[in-house]
């Protein structure tokens, strides 16, 4: 597992825009992954409330899904997004800091499939989720 957990780390590491974006993978297990992005002005939507653009969001779950597949202990290699739905439940507040969290539940030979919270620091109100399937890449 261990070596599937740098594998994906390494690879979110090395996208450009996750580093744009200022994503860190906080924790990666079997078919689990964490990924916040820290505030920035730079990604605000709407500089009159200062709310965080839903591209930065979907940015990040996306991510996040992507993560948690590769980490997947039936998962053999990479990943790419099939389909992905985001249902945006709210603004984040302007400040915090989102923390996303995916989970790939289902592995079959050719697809996988994740679901995902984004959270700010009020974890109890999602600021949205996610539902998606990603390919299953032979190694």
């Amino acid at each position: 597992m261990a070596d599937k957990a740098q594998i994906a780390r390494q690879f979110i590491e090395a996208i450009p825009h996750c580093r744009a974006l200022g994503m860190v993978l906080t924790d990666i297990s079997a078919g689990k992954a964490v990924i916040e992005m820290p505030y920035d002005g730079k990604l605000v939507g709407d500089p009159k409330t200062g709310v965080i653009h839903g591209g930065a969001v979907s940015a990040i779950m996306d991510t996040c899904c992507g993560a948690a597949v590769m980490s997947h202990p039936a998962a053999p290699g990479g990943t790419a997004t099939i389909d992905l739905r985001i249902d945006y439940m709210r603004g984040a507040t302007p400040g915090q800091k989102i923390v996303t969290t995916a989970h790939c539940y289902h592995i079959t030979r050719n697809v996988a499939f994740v679901r995902a919270t984004a959270v700010d620091d009020d974890m109890d109100r999602p600021v949205a989720t996610a539902a998606g399937s990603f390919t299953v890449e032979k190694s």
